[in-house]
């Protein structure tokens, strides 16, 4: 039960809920906005032809009945991709799960992909504007990316519920979290997100102290997501969300 003063930790469906249903499916968005969570999070990537397409991975094959690169891939094979134990779940555009928001109360977070060891490319990010625009989404939806440059083009767009920097243990490590501080004050982010494991007490009191708004990802179960509402962090992204409520609640 979540016991800290002020607001309190809110709730990502992380990839709409990959324990409980196909992640970066429909049917997983449904069912999250069916759920008393605050946001829900999905991956973009661009198809060959520029379109962007919910989709975690890179390579097709581990979550659909594709192989290969999605990047090689037009919006019309990927969309036509079943989802594997999803039965006739397809592979989701950008634009309908952006439909799907249309008259939520939910808030979406958007991950911008890019291939291994590549930037993501400037069009993703205008191109999934241009996508929440057309479904009247922009001001209910977060843009999140590791790419801190990338963010920072993302709080340029503007018109958004907020922009997330991602920062993980090795960056961390490289850097230190003066560095972290650093980066986040130099782009102008009110808020950064690491990995449940790599927040700790004083990392946390540090970034509080720097004046950011707190994120994590990777709170996937109990002692996980205790830790998280301990810390009381802005917000917990998690594959259990029906857990991570029942625990917030106390039921």
């Amino acid at each position: 039960m979540q016991t800290r003063s002020g607001p309190r930790t809110q709730i990502v469906s992380h990839r709409g809920g990959a324990f409980l249903w196909p992640e970066n499916s429909l049917a997983a968005f449904r069912n999250s906005l069916a759920l008393p969570v605050e946001q829900l999070e999905c991956d973009v990537r661009l198809s060959a032809d520029g379109v962007p397409v919910v989709h975690h991975d890179a390579e097709l094959q581990r979550t659909t009945e594709g192989q290969g690169p999605l990047a090689l891939q037009p919006a019309s094979v990927l969309a036509a991709l079943r989802l594997r134990g999803a039965g006739q779940e397809r592979v989701p555009l950008l634009a309908e799960l952006a439909a799907l928001m249309r008259d939520q109360a939910q808030e979406l977070q958007v991950e911008l992909k890019a291939p291994p060891g590549q930037l993501p490319s400037p069009d993703l990010l205008s191109r999934s504007l241009g996508v929440l625009d057309h479904a009247g989404v922009r001001s209910r939806c977060r843009i999140i990316a590791f790419e801190a440059e990338v963010a920072a083009a993302a709080s340029r767009a503007g018109g958004l519920a907020g922009v997330i920097w991602l920062f993980g243990a090795p960056v961390l490590r490289a850097i230190g979290t003066e560095g972290v501080i650093g980066t986040a004050r130099a782009h102008g982010f009110a808020m950064v997100e690491t990995e449940i494991g790599t927040l700790d007490v004083e990392l946390s009191g540090r970034l509080r102290e720097a004046g950011l708004k707190i994120g994590v990802w990777g709170a996937n179960h109990a002692p996980q997501i205790e830790k998280a509402l301990a810390l009381g962090v802005d917000a917990m992204a998690t594959d259990d969300p029906v857990l991570a409520l029942a625990l917030r609640e106390g039921t």
